[in-house]
């Protein structure tokens, strides 16, 4: 199990309401590139973190697909999700952020700029 994820606040509860999502074992296991994907995706996420928590970055901002609203992750959840969809197929269930200030969060594309742009810098000296 992930000992750095939450424990699901639903866990063991008859009256769970996302029971009728199914269990995770009917979940599709993801495919060999799926799989390297969530991978490099998860490294890219130590990478952003070591750089970019230091300098006051709580964690990153992703648009939904599936409502369009922008979803606000701390550095823990976001690794959390993404290990849980390597081991099981599908990230974990989990309350979204209360109240987050938008301005602690940064998006994937500026988190991937700001990681080159400090190998660049790196590679220039």
């Amino acid at each position: 199990m992930l000992e750095d994820v939450p424990r699901d606040p639903f866990a063991d509860d008859p009256n769970d309401p996302a029971a009728a999502l199914g269990e995770a074992e009917n979940a599709d296991p993801l495919s060999s590139s799926e799989r390297q994907e969530a991978l490099s995706d998860l490294a890219d996420v130590e990478v952003f973190r070591s750089l970019l928590e230091p300098q006051g970055v709580l964690g990153l901002v992703l648009e939904c697909p599936e409502c369009g609203e922008q979803h606000y992750f701390d550095w823990d959840l976001l690794r959390g999700n993404l290990r849980q969809m390597i081991q099981e197929g599908r990230p974990q269930v989990h309350e979204p952020a209360f109240q987050p200030d938008p301005a602690d969060y940064v998006s994937w594309d500026y988190a991937r700029g700001y990681v080159d742009g400090v190998i660049d810098t790196e590679e220039s000296r």
